[in-house]
């Protein structure tokens, strides 16, 4: 069970597991049997985001969700201690997975950054993946008529936000209120939040922005590179894609590219929803994923 006081079990009424992530507590969640769904979230959410949908698919399923080093309840060390990269996070991924020893396809889900990371191990083991469900998030370099939104500039590159983002959880609770086309009741952006309750357990809210790739020599630019060109593997595998279109950080067009990579995938666009579109466009996303997973079985 969490011991964050601001996440009542009733909203998170999930056992904890813990895998050794080369010294490091990597927190995750098991619940259920039958082929495996791995759910990846993005910045600055938690397994929390899936919440609902693990427990919508662990009748039939085997949900895992983790929660990445420095998120959620995972450990959160230092920059000595870790690096807080694509690259390291992909790897983490892949050493979890490979513990598990699962022996079934996989069914990736993956929101925001959670995408990236998803499709990042994907690329590694196209072989694995039996389907794919991705919201709101990249798997590619953003062409050059799209800029990063003002927000997220300010985040990455100046140091008022820095401070900011560590002494003030700018990031978790500026994202509580504007990623949502409306903003959450005060219990579900607590939540949100209450991983994020010192300056030293914000670092991974920071690095995660500080580690996007806007140009050749960013740390994960490369990285990013090897994800987009490795797309093709997946031209036949079932794909379902979910959309919030109130979402000023991953708009419609970055849709339209996943769409135009994957014209096989099935699409459903949410009007009324923005970033946290799980959150906000529940009760149809749910029976979606649930009928997508029935249709194309592993």
């Amino acid at each position: 069970m969490t011991d964050l006081p601001a996440v009542p079990q009733s909203l998170y009424p999930f056992d904890a597991h813990h895998f050794d992530c080369d010294g490091l507590r990597y927190h995750y969640l098991d619940e259920g049997a039958g082929d495996p769904v791995v759910m990846v979230h993005g910045n600055p959410t938690w397994s929390f985001y899936y919440r609902d949908l693990a427990r919508a698919l662990r009748t039939d399923h085997r949900v895992l969700v983790p929660d990445h080093i420095g998120c959620g309840l995972s450990e959160k060390p230092d920059d000595a201690r870790y690096a807080y990269t694509l690259s390291r996070r992909i790897d983490d991924l892949e050493a979890w997975l490979d513990s598990l020893a699962l022996d079934r396809p996989i069914t990736l889900v993956g929101h925001d950054w959670g995408g990236m990371i998803a499709m990042g191990w994907a690329v590694r083991h196209p072989e694995r993946v039996g389907r794919i469900v991705l919201m709101n998030t990249a798997a590619f370099h953003l062409p050059e008529d799209m800029r990063m939104p003002r927000s997220l500039a300010f985040v990455r590159n100046t140091r008022l936000a820095s401070f900011l983002v560590r002494r003030c959880n700018l990031f978790a609770r500026g994202a509580a209120w504007l990623a949502p086309a409306r903003p959450l009741p005060k219990a579900l952006r607590d939540a949100y939040c209450a991983p994020y309750d010192t300056p030293d357990h914000r670092i991974a809210t920071l690095r995660f922005v500080q580690d996007i790739p806007l140009a050749p020599g960013d740390p994960a630019y490369d990285a990013v590179t090897g994800i987009e060109q490795g797309l093709s593997h997946f031209a036949e595998t079932p794909i379902l894609l979910l959309w919030g279109e109130r979402d000023f950080v991953f708009a419609p067009p970055v849709l339209e590219l996943f769409e135009r990579a994957w014209p096989h995938a099935q699409s459903h666009r949410f009007p009324r929803a923005g970033h946290y579109v799980l959150e906000e466009a529940r009760d149809e996303i749910l029976p979606l994923v649930r009928d997508f997973l029935a249709k194309h079985p592993v």
